[in-house]
């Protein structure tokens, strides 16, 4: 191998595990795996295929490409898109089987259109996409009519909590309750409505409603900091590892890397890390890295670089090739993507989801 180690081991048994988990905890209401963003960095086609067999109900993406790739690849579980363009063509859709989740007036009519299967989208708080609570009548009663007609079918109600507060995902809950009633007062009857994200599914049992899309649960991290992911038995799927490249002994005050925001308060050994932020590593986590090598976890010091970063090691004995962990499991003794996150004042949605296209997923 001529190009630095860089990998993205994702552990297959530890998703499998943790739909199951999530199952046991939301039963009876029915998972939606999430798989957008290339399933949240982990390869979308890999997880969405573990999901399936481990039990998953139906599988959701953001936009229609994403639903179409997986469409073409075999994939055949009940599928849900909720992005689109302002005007869309949902024929594509039509004919993969992929349900829609519609915002705009426009877009329920291109949807009708199409003769699409569709999941309405109601502004609840969040204030994003969906219908606002103002115009919610006259767009049940149209969806009625088209139904009635044979255009489209209504399959769903759909929202979004924020997450702010209980009592402001507690307010969105009402909102949505309602939404359902004078949808079916206006004929309607879906077969699923579903509100809840991994935190409200996780946490909620009232947002449960007919189905949950979970999402970062599903790759064992966390969806909120009063959330424990290994508390619940959920695991971490990614591990994101490389391998030193370079060693070197220095003296006190040497300065490390751009802008010297680092200098040795003694002498040290340096260790050279060919990962930067081209691979996903924030440079907002300059000197709050820490990395495991070999049995000890070190920091990170100076500035995170496109390619590289540079590891104080101290006196340890450190070696080229000896392998690094920057991100896994912390049962197994590695650093933690969320703990990471919190630190570098992002999520561990961010972390995962951002590894580049230089680092190779690799199943493990």
């Amino acid at each position: 191998m001529t190009a630095p180690l860089r990998e993205a081991r994702i552990r297959l048994d530890a998703l499998a595990s943790n739909l199951e988990t999530v199952r046991g905890i939301v039963a009876p209401a029915r998972v939606l795996a999430v798989v957008k963003a290339d399933a949240y960095g982990h390869g979308a086609l890999r997880v969405a295929r573990t999901a399936v067999e481990a039990g998953a109900d139906w599988l959701g993406v953001a936009d229609l490409g994403e639903a179409l790739a997986l469409r073409e690849a075999g994939i055949r579980a009940p599928l849900l898109a909720w992005l689109h363009a302002a005007e869309p063509d949902f024929t594509a859709a039509v004919e993969a089987g992929v349900d829609v989740g519609v915002s705009t007036r426009a877009q329920l009519e291109a949807a009708a259109a199409a003769g699409a299967s569709v999941h309405l989208k109601l502004d609840t708080g969040l204030s994003r996409n969906g219908f606002a609570p103002a115009e919610s009548d006259e767009v049940f009663a149209r969806a009625a009519e088209l139904e009635r007609a044979g255009r489209l079918r209504v399959r769903g109600l759909m929202s979004h909590l924020s997450g702010t507060s209980p009592a402001d995902d507690d307010a969105q809950r009402a909102a949505f309750a309602d939404a359902v009633a004078r949808a079916e007062a206006a004929g309607l009857r879906p077969e699923l409505r579903h509100i809840a994200a991994s935190l409200a599914a996780l946490t909620v049992p009232e947002a449960r409603f007919d189905m949950v899309r979970v999402g970062i649960a599903l790759y064992g991290l966390s969806p909120d900091p009063s959330v424990d992911p290994a508390a619940l038995g959920l695991r971490p799927v990614m591990r994101l590892v490389s391998e030193v490249a370079a060693v070197r002994r220095v003296p006190a005050g040497t300065g490390v890397s751009y802008g010297y925001v680092h200098r040795t308060p003694g002498e040290t050994t340096l260790a050279l890390v060919p990962l930067g932020y081209a691979d996903g590593i924030p440079r907002a986590s300059s000197d709050v890295l820490r990395v495991r090598i070999g049995d000890r976890v070190h920091r990170q010091v100076g500035r995170i670089a496109m390619d590289q970063f540079v590891v104080d090691v101290g006196d340890a004995e450190v070696s080229p090739g000896d392998p690094v962990v920057l991100w896994g499991d912390p049962a197994d003794g590695d650093p933690g993507a969320d703990e990471l996150a919190d630190a570098s004042g992002t999520i561990g949605y961010e972390l995962v989801t951002r590894v580049g296209p230089r680092v190779t997923r690799v199943v493990s």
